[in-house]
């Protein structure tokens, strides 16, 4: 374990939704976060949360989309904060559609910010942590990153190739024997903003496919993540875990039924919302949207799951000591 007291920490997409529930995890353990996004309401907001909640926080604006803006917060925070530990990209955008209805240009950015934004972050990460061969770097990845669905390509397109891009990264520095770590966070539906803001060209209100946790839940685990980073991959939530063995299972079955049930799925009753999208601007320029969405009454706000998959060493120890136990109690008995 790397506790990340006192430690320098940044942070893509600080501003709102699963970010902000990071920096303020972050906060709470005594970091020092570097807040890096587009909107100065929302990260102004954030750098407040993270000394509430007893860390200290600074903001660095850029866009993820553009590497020498990346690289030049990177110099900043190295300068001004001290070095950098652990980074965490966050940071996305995307277009709720078919993809017949996204334009080439829509489809460009959304890339560029869910994709590119995450090599761009691990590529400024890597070249500040290699001269000291240390450093923990954390993706924030989805379900969507091994089980695609509809109205949703750009973002499961982009998801999937930070998991390849992600994989081959760790061989890399494995290869090397680098004392760097990179891990990846398969993430469920969250209650995050991100439906106000998302650019959406459906009839209707888009909503996160049930079950919808809260989300502190990404947030502790991605968290722990970064203290415990030698792991490849962490699944949260029974929704992800039952989603990737499905598909591992029966991925034909899984299309079939997500032909049938993926578009209503994803859409409320309630018209869509207009006026908000983030795609080419921060939708917290001047306003602060903070972590949660509109969808609080119908989330979870922990995850057995979570626990079992952080603890899962222990616990399958345990499970076999138990079940040794058993097996010698019915010998005995028998004997008797």
């Amino acid at each position: 374990m790397t506790p990340l007291r006192g430690r320098v920490v940044v942070v893509t997409g600080a501003s709102g939704g699963v970010g902000r529930a990071v920096v303020r995890e972050l906060g709470a353990r005594g970091a020092r976060v570097a807040l890096i996004a587009r909107g100065t309401a929302g990260l102004g907001a954030a750098a407040v949360d993270v000394g509430a909640e007893g860390g200290t926080g600074q903001v660095y604006e850029a866009d993820v989309a553009d590497y020498e803006q990346v690289r030049q917060a990177a110099e900043r925070i190295e300068t001004e904060m001290g070095p950098i530990s652990a980074w965490i990209n966050i940071a996305f955008s995307s277009v709720f559609a078919k993809f017949t209805d996204i334009s080439p240009e829509e489809y460009t950015r959304a890339t560029a910010v869910t994709y590119l934004g995450y090599v761009w972050g691990t590529k400024a990460a890597l070249d500040v942590m290699r001269p000291r061969n240390a450093g923990a770097i954390v993706q924030a990845g989805s379900a969507l990153s091994q089980r695609a669905i509809p109205l949703q390509s750009a973002y499961c397109g982009a998801k999937h190739a930070v998991k390849g891009f992600t994989e081959s990264v760790r061989t890399e520095l494995m290869s090397d024997g680098s004392n760097i770590h990179i891990t990846l966070v398969q993430l469920p539906a969250l209650n995050t903003p991100q439906f106000e803001w998302v650019l959406s060209k459906l009839r209707r209100h888009p909503q996160p496919v049930p079950p919808i946790y809260q989300p502190e839940v990404a947030a502790r685990a991605i968290v722990y993540a970064a203290e415990h980073p030698e792991r490849k991959e962490y699944w949260v939530g029974i929704s992800t875990t039952a989603t990737l063995l499905a598909q591992r299972v029966a991925p034909a079955l899984v299309d079939r039924y997500l032909a049938k049930t993926g578009k209503k799925s994803q859409q409320t009753d309630e018209k869509a919302p207009t006026g908000v999208a983030n795609l080419w601007q921060p939708a917290d320029e001047s306003e602060d949207y903070g972590a949660h969405g509109t969808f609080g009454s119908r989330s979870h706000a922990r995850s057995p799951q979570l626990w079992l998959s952080q603890h899962r060493a222990p616990v399958l120890l345990g499970l076999a000591g138990a079940a040794a136990l058993t097996v010698t109690a019915l010998r005995s008995s028998r004997r008797s």
